[in-house]
Order: C-alpha cells, then structure tokens, then sequence
C-alpha cells in the first residue's frame, strides 16, 4: 500500500499551479507598480481620457442598436472564415462527404447572410 496515493492529489496540484498561473502575474505587476512607478497624484493623472483627448460629455449617450446587429453578423461570418482555411487548404485530398459536409456549412452561411438581408439587418440607417 506504500504505491497508493490519493488519487485527487494530482487534480489539488493542477488547481494550485492554475490558480498561481493567473494571480502570479497579477501580485508580480501590483508589486512592481508600488516600487517603481511614480506616486504623482493630480487631477491630470486621474483625468479619465481616451487616445490623448479630455472626454467631452456624457458617457452615457443612446445609440441605435442596430449597431449591434452589425458587430454579430461581422463575427459570424469572420470565425466562420477561419473554418473555410482548412478546407481550402486541403480541398483535394478531401473525400466526397467532406465536400458535401463543406457545401452545406456554406448554404447555411449564405442562408444566414440572405435572412440577414431579407430583413434589412445590413442596410445602414
């Protein structure tokens, strides 16, 4: 019995390791910033800013959200690019029912992309 080791031992350590893995690099960087950094406190320094220029207004603006219609069609259609590569790279050694496989994720694309119109999701307003 000197050879059984509990056998969540290892799933205890994996844990630990990850859980260093993440907060390792957090600890690491606050220490840094105590010792290094400058402490100059100001109005300037706590100025919230974006690209260089003093925010003008309230942040808390309404815009159309349609605007989000658009950022969802563009990620479909941009990760489902990535999925056309591989089969574009290797399209002769493929067999027939990976061909077929392939014509009918693209008919459920252009499907998306025709509703999409249908609907008047990608006119700009």
């Amino acid at each position: 019995m000197s050879g059984d080791a509990n056998p969540y031992l290892l799933i205890v350590i994996l844990m630990v390791a990850a859980l260093l893995f993440a907060v390792a690099p957090l600890v690491l960087a606050y220490l840094w910033a105590k010792k290094f950094s400058p402490h100059k406190p100001g109005p300037e320094k706590n100025a919230t800013y974006e690209c260089g220029l003093e925010s003008k207004g309230d942040a808390w603006i309404q815009f159309k959200s349609e605007y989000y219609l658009y950022a969802i069609i563009f990620l479909i259609f941009d990760v489902e690019t990535i999925f056309l590569l591989p089969f574009a790279v290797s399209f002769k050694g493929l067999s027939l029912g990976a061909f077929i496989a392939m014509l009918v994720f693209l008919l459920l694309l252009v499907e998306g992309l025709a509703w999409a119109w249908q609907k008047g999701v990608l006119t700009w307003k």
